[in-house]
């Protein structure tokens, strides 16, 4: 078993009189890769608005109007007509805002996660979110050397793609930098497994 000295007395209040498997302290929020690729996805963003405050906005402040055509339609970007420039603001904050939250993820502390018989139970800055076992899929990924497990929920959410049909993502329960990742790991799974509402599959002769 995986613990550490002390719990926050109102995580211990939730926890009772349950039999504890683990209890850690998470370094990380979650994955490091899923924060870079926040701050990649963020910087491409920022670059590509970056031109159009370039070729639009910058022109404006020499006193220039901007001729361009919006749905085919000639338009004039101009103090007067400033809705572009406001459109065009509201995309360089988007960028500004991923970056800042990327960058932000990295630092970010990941709480308590304490697994019982029954649930997975994390506490984050006064927080607690708890995971009944059989709320999880199955699906367990480990990254052991940088102490990552993300454990994919049923629950998720329906995405709209372009030219294709919409694509279920799921949530995850993210422990990052971990110690003894190994051994959280195996006793996660045993507790999904226990705890899984599916049933199985009968192969006796009826």
């Amino acid at each position: 078993m995986n613990s550490i000295i002390t719990l926050p007395t109102d995580l211990q209040s939730v926890i009772g009189t349950e039999k504890i498997d683990f209890a850690i302290i998470a370094k990380r929020n979650q994955p490091l890769n899923k924060s870079l690729g926040i701050i990649a996805f963020g910087t491409v963003w920022t670059a590509f608005t970056s031109i159009f405050v370039v070729a639009l906005i910058l022109p404006l402040f020499k006193g220039e109007d901007v001729h361009f055509e919006a749905n085919r339609v000639p338009t004039i970007a101009s103090w007067d007509n400033f809705l572009p420039i406001m459109i065009i603001g509201v995309f360089v904050l988007v960028g500004i805002g991923m970056l800042w939250w990327g960058f932000y993820s990295i630092f970010q502390k990941g709480g308590h996660f304490v697994g019982t018989q029954n649930r997975l139970i994390r506490y984050h800055k006064g927080y607690i979110n708890s995971y009944d076992w059989e709320q999880f899929s199955g699906n367990v990924e480990l990254n052991n050397k940088k102490g990552d497990i993300s454990l994919q929920l049923r629950t998720g959410k329906m995405v709209n793609q372009k030219n294709a049909p919409d694509r279920f993502e799921p949530d995850f329960v993210y422990i990052s930098g971990a110690t003894d990742i190994l051994n959280i790991e195996k006793i996660c799974r045993k507790r999904i497994k226990e705890n899984d509402p599916t049933p199985a599959n009968n192969t006796d002769n009826q």
